[in-house]
């Protein structure tokens, strides 16, 4: 089979079991998220990016002694063209570091955010459908919404 057979018959399994949001599905068709998965994901991307921020800084080296940089510099001030491109990597990894930095912050602050608003929804929601009294609507009566 080739690739882009290969690739075809993917995208179309994909395409069947991707169905978010669809009408007439069952509940396996829905997409379930808990706030409990939110919150551990937003953590495990904050967490990765203190340790990305402090293991991907090639240039000034992990201790702080900038050992990239200075190898550069001395392999351009002797001629090798090798420093150059060394100078050039680093650059670049730096770029895609930041990157990476900003997705993970992203990701964190998104979560975060998604929590504390499906927070205050659930409690918004669970204020407005219960009985004046103050006691919580009973299924069949909820139903009634939704119809």
């Amino acid at each position: 089979m080739s690739f882009q057979e290969e690739w075809g018959q993917i995208r179309s399994e994909a395409a069947t079991r991707t169905r978010l949001n669809s009408a007439g599905g069952g509940d396996a068709d829905r997409l379930v998220v808990y706030q409990e998965d939110l919150g551990r994901v937003g953590h495990e991307a904050f967490l990765l990016h203190g340790r990305l921020k402090k293991a991907g800084d090639i240039a000034r080296g992990a201790a702080g002694e900038g050992s990239t940089a200075k190898a550069a510099t001395t392999l351009t001030s002797h001629n090798f063209t090798l420093g150059e491109a060394l100078t050039t990597m680093s650059g670049i990894w730096d770029d895609q570091v930041k990157t990476l930095l900003q997705s993970c912050a992203h990701i964190s602050n998104h979560l975060d955010f998604s929590k504390k608003s499906h927070t205050r929804e659930d409690k918004e929601i669970a204020a407005t459908m219960s009985h004046r009294d103050g006691s919580a609507m009973t299924a069949s009566e909820i139903t009634r919404y939704y119809r």
